[in-house]
C-alpha cells in the first residue's frame, strides 16, 4: 500500500502542484488549507509523511509541526519562503525532519519525500532482538539484559540503523543522509561524535554488539556469535 502524504498550505497553486506531482508518483495525498485543519486529518486518518508551509492561519508551520512530533511518528518536511539560518535551525531544533526552500522545483520534492520515507521506514520496521538486547523503536530505548539504557534520538537513530543491517558498511555520508537529512550542513565529524558516544553507552556490552571502524569507509555493527 502507498504511503499518505499530508499536504498542508494556505496557497492553492502549492498544494495542487504538490498533489499533482505526489499522486503522479503513486502516492495518495490529503490536503489541509491551515493548521487545525492538518491537525483534524491526522487524527482521522493515517498519514506516513507531513509536507507544511511555515505561514499558515490559525496554526503556523512551526505549531503544526511540533505537535506532530509530540503525537506521531511520521516525518516533516518544511515549506519555507525564508531561507534564513536561524529558521533551519529552529526547525531542527522542534524536530524537522528537512525543508524546501520556495519557489521550489516539484521533483525535488518529490525526492526529499522518497528519502524521509525510506529513512522513517527503517525506524518503523520495529524492535531488533539479538544476544539477550532489545531496541524498541517506539520508545527510543535500548535494555541489554536487565538493564535499560535511554539514548538521545540521533543516537538511537544510529544504532537501530546500524544494528537493522548487521555486518553492512554504511558511510558518514549515508549515515548523514539517513538520520540528519539530505540539507544537513554540519561537519560530518558529527557522526564520530555520536559514534564515540554509542560506543562510551555499550562499552561493557561489547560481547554482545560492537560498533566496528572500517578504516577509510565507515562503520558497521558487528554481533558476536
Amino acid at each position: 500500500m502507498k504511503p499518505t502524504i499530508l499536504i498542508a498550505d494556505d496557497d492553492p497553486n502549492i498544494r495542487m502542484v504538490t498533489q499533482l506531482y505526489l499522486e503522479k508518483e503513486g502516492y495518495h495525498t490529503k490536503i489541509a488549507c491551515h493548521g487545525k485543519e492538518a491537525l483534524n486529518i491526522l487524527e482521522e486518518e493515517k498519514i506516513d509523511c507531513a509536507v507544511i508551509d511555515l505561514m499558515m492561519p490559525n496554526i503556523d508551520g512551526w505549531q503544526l509541526c511540533e505537535k506532530i512530533k509530540s503525537y506521531y511518528e511520521i516525518p516533516v518536511l518544511i515549506l519555507t519562503a525564508r531561507a534564513e539560518s536561524d529558521d533551519i535551525i529552529k526547525g531542527f531544533q522542534i524536530g524537522t525532519d528537512d525543508y524546501v526552500t520556495k519557489p521550489f522545483h516539484p521533483g525535488e520534492l518529490v525526492m526529499r519525500v522518497k528519502s524521509l520515507l525510506k529513512r522513517y521506514r527503517v525506524i518503523a520496521v520495529g524492535n531488533l532482538t539479538f544476544n539477550h538486547i532489545t531496541i524498541d523503536s517506539s520508545s527510543y530505548k535500548v535494555q541489554i539484559k536487565n538493564e535499560v539504557i535511554m539514548l538521545p534520538v540521533k543516537q538511537f537513530e544510529v544504532l537501530y540503523l546500524l544494528a537493522s543491517y548487521p555486518g553492512k558498511i554504511f558511510t558518514r555520508d549515508q549515515l548523514i543522509e539517513r538520520i540528519w537529512g539530505l540539507d544537513y550542513e554540519g561537519d560530518e565529524r558529527t557522526v564520530d561524535s555520536h559514534i564515540k558516544k554509542l560506543r562510551k553507552q555499550l562499552n561493557e556490552y561489547e560481547d554482545l554488539l560492537q560498533i566496528v571502524t572500517v578504516r577509510g569507509l565507515g562503520y558497521k555493527v558487528e554481533i558476536p556469535s
